[in-house]
């Protein structure tokens, strides 16, 4: 069996799904409170002095902090199901097709919540691997249950959940210097639809 892990935004998708599900859900107190807090952070990362891993939980934290875990996934479960396949890339969607057409087995290995993802996976029989948000019983703590996934932790949580070994070929598609540690492990890497020699 062959294994293609594909990363979710700006790879399967034309926009950052991440940004869009946060105003998606968020409530109008909490984008207000949000945009004051965070807008100096914002600008820190637009001019490229704090990574995207340092602040995706950040806004994470203040968008589902005490939040509703039952109604928070019933968000998700709608932007899976509404918005999300508005801005599928069709090149892509045809090459993971492929892949599954073929057999592989097809995983997304990305930054983006679970909360979204984790629907919009199941629909489309695919794994995941993802950065995931804690509850506490009912309720969102707001933090994540094991960082963000991106970068080497993206290889990391890979080389933990399958024996790369088992699989004849490895596949991998990127679009940012985030997704080379996953790239790394692959037979056949592709950032940006260009196949990196190795």
């Amino acid at each position: 069996m062959n294994l293609a892990l594909f990363d979710f935004d700006g790879t399967l998708t034309n926009k950052d799904m991440f940004t869009r599900f946060i105003l998606f859900s968020a409530t109008p107190a909490r984008l207000v409170l949000g945009s004051l807090f965070l807008s100096p952070l914002y600008l820190l990362y637009k001019i490229g002095i704090i990574p995207a891993r340092k602040l995706r939980p950040l806004v994470s934290y203040c968008a589902f902090v005490g939040r509703n875990q039952q109604q928070v996934e019933g968000l998700g479960f709608k932007y899976a199901q509404e918005v999300i396949p508005r801005y599928l890339r069709p090149e892509m969607l045809a090459i993971l097709k492929r892949h599954q057409a073929e057999g592989t087995r097809c995983i997304v290995v990305s930054a983006s919540l679970d909360l979204y993802l984790k629907p919009w996976c199941q629909s489309m029989g695919l794994g995941l691997i993802c950065s995931e948000m804690a509850s506490n019983s009912s309720r969102y703590s707001g933090y994540y249950v094991a960082g963000d996934c991106s970068c080497q932790a993206k290889a990391n949580k890979i080389t933990q959940r399958f024996k790369l070994a088992d699989y004849s070929s490895i596949f991998a598609y990127g679009d940012t210097k985030e997704d080379l540690a996953m790239l790394a492990l692959a037979d056949k890497a592709y950032m940006r639809g260009v196949e990196l020699k190795k």
